[in-house]
């Protein structure tokens, strides 16, 4: 069998799609295959340049782009999917709202454990997550109980809503339906999950301290084990709720719980 290369695979997803893509917008179907490979394109497009930015926000304290990766990430699926596909990947009315409560409940929980593990390994060092994220938050020590409150909402308000939504639609939705024809639901929740832990070393694991980068080996390999598997907790609750807002929701629960154990418990 003749080996593909690396940029001939690429280039596939680009090729005359020979079938109907029942998920694309019409605009796509006679040039997108709807396959692993556009997967694998638009996780390079969005990940990689969204790793770049995250490392440049933490070295120069310029988080101006983050959204805007956060937006495209969100905007991505509309873009590409017609109706059915935006049903495909779960944009549609949840089937229980009992496992969204869980969801909830469960998104909250898993934040806290890790705030307490990391607590518990590493104190209020640098290798601690919490503590090197909290760090990019620059809230400042002398604040008022009242000026603490309200810078707390506002970033619990944009943890909430931005990633979650641009997320989850993104690693949990279109990226994840993309490798299911071929490797099944649980063969893309594994590349999905592995993705969105990999991008996360950007935001704690490569460190940027006293002027230079460093790589906490053991520290990143257990936040990016703790990414991977909240990743697979968020796809679990897709599964349960029957739609995206399973993920949603759990995923805003556990930004909503790490950035509160950074306000209040650190």
């Amino acid at each position: 069998m003749k080996r593909e290369s690396f940029f001939a695979i690429l280039q596939q997803p680009f090729k005359k799609a020979p079938f109907m893509q029942p998920y694309l917008r019409n605009f796509w179907k006679n040039i997108l295959n709807f396959n692993w490979k556009f997967g694998l394109f638009l996780i390079l497009i969005v990940c990689v340049p969204r790793f770049i930015m995250v490392l440049h926000a933490n070295q120069y304290a310029d988080y101006r782009f983050i959204g805007l990766i956060m937006l495209l990430s969100f905007i991505v699926p509309f873009m590409f999917l017609n109706k059915k596909g935006m049903k495909a990947i779960g944009w549609n009315r949840p089937k229980s709202y009992t496992w969204l409560c869980i969801a909830f409940i469960s998104g909250c929980l898993y934040a806290y454990l890790l705030f307490l593990l990391g607590k518990s390994l590493y104190q209020d060092s640098y290798q601690n997550w919490y503590v090197y994220i909290a760090n990019s938050y620059k809230i400042p020590s002398d604040l008022t109980i009242e000026a603490k409150r309200q810078m707390f909402l506002i970033m619990a308000g944009t943890g909430m809503l931005f990633s979650p939504f641009g997320e989850e639609l993104y690693f949990r939705g279109i990226v994840h339906e993309t490798f299911v024809s071929k490797f099944g639901n649980r063969g893309a929740s594994i590349i999905d999950s592995s993705a969105f832990a990999l991008t996360h070393i950007a935001h704690f694991g490569l460190v940027y301290l006293q002027g230079g980068w460093h790589f906490l080996f053991i520290p990143a390999l257990i936040w990016c084990l703790s990414m991977y598997f909240v990743s697979r907790l968020f796809y679990f609750f897709k599964v349960k709720s029957g739609a995206i807002w399973g993920a949603i929701i759990c995923h805003a629960a556990f930004n909503l719980s790490m950035i509160y154990c950074i306000f209040y418990q650190l």
